[in-house]
């Protein structure tokens, strides 16, 4: 079948599909560090599809979503969905539930989070008082996202649908957040992408709650004080941080990730599914 490509990103590729509508393929590149590394993990197209798809099911009385259908071109099946074509809102909508990365770094700093006070005392992994929405800039391939204030988003997209996107965001992680503990897994905290339909509804849109987009942790041995064992990416940003070599401040693609590496990333890619779906993929 032939579609004209529209736009190739750090996972998916967008398919001119029908007026109106698009093919979603996720395909199996890793990315991390803003990298899209050169050594791909096998099935990890079909965990971020399906288990996006599972969590659109989960959520569907909370948020509309983007999708039309899963009846795709044999070619792409497993890893693709139909979706509306939607006015992209230009901003990553984050929340997190728990402390840690970017956040961690900047609360170090300045007791903030995106410029949000943060009691004192709290440490790598400890859970927030309460989820806090901390959006961020979505940069092109090769360029890096920037936290920003509410303040600043407001100032990109307008007042009334920065609030919009604030609370639709965290009315998304609550439901989110409890179906993922009753299965055992922490949603420490979550990257969402909305579009606007041409009747301003706002829609859930990209990947949702996937490993890629996510920080899974194990309930069953969340400790704060350090890093926290998951079911997420963060193992390949550990691995290329800290036994690589590579110089993730430097302009040197990352390396090849090794056989183990890969295994080991698929495997977690695969746990997380098996856990929140109680199914194998």
């Amino acid at each position: 079948m032939s579609l004209e490509l529209i736009h190739t990103g750090k996972v998916r590729q967008l398919y001119r599909y029908a007026p109106g509508q698009i093919l979603m393929v996720a395909t199996d590149n890793i990315s991390a560090f803003d990298f899209v590394l050169s050594t791909p993990i096998p099935d990890k197209g079909k965990v971020l599809t399906q288990l996006s798809l599972w969590w659109f099911e989960q959520l569907a009385g909370v948020v509309e979503n983007h999708v039309i259908s899963t009846d795709v071109p044999a070619e792409f099946a497993g890893r693709s969905v139909i979706v509306e074509e939607l006015q992209m809102v230009p901003v990553e909508a984050i929340v997190r539930g728990y402390l840690t990365g970017s956040g961690l770094a900047e609360y170090r700093k300045s007791g903030t989070v995106t410029g949000i006070d943060l009691p004192a005392g709290l440490t790598d992994g400890s859970r927030l008082p309460e989820a806090i929405f901390t959006p961020s800039t979505k940069a092109e391939i090769g360029a890096h996202d920037e936290n920003i204030s509410f303040a600043t988003l407001t100032g990109i997209i307008g007042a009334e649908l920065a609030e919009r996107v604030r609370a639709t965001s965290l009315a998304v992680y609550t439901k989110a957040e409890e179906i993922a503990r009753a299965r055992g897994i922490i949603l420490a905290d979550t990257k969402f992408e909305f579009g606007l339909r041409p009747d301003g509804t706002l829609v859930l849109a990209d990947e949702v709650l996937t490993p890629d987009s996510s920080r899974f942790w194990d309930a069953a041995t969340w400790a704060p004080g350090g890093p926290q064992p998951s079911f997420d990416k963060q193992y390949v940003r550990d691995w290329l941080s800290k036994e690589s070599g590579w110089d993730k401040a430097s302009d040197t693609p990352p390396p090849p990730l090794p056989a183990e590496v890969v295994a080991a990333t698929r495997a977690r890619y695969l746990q997380a599914y098996r856990l929140l779906t109680g199914s194998e993929l």
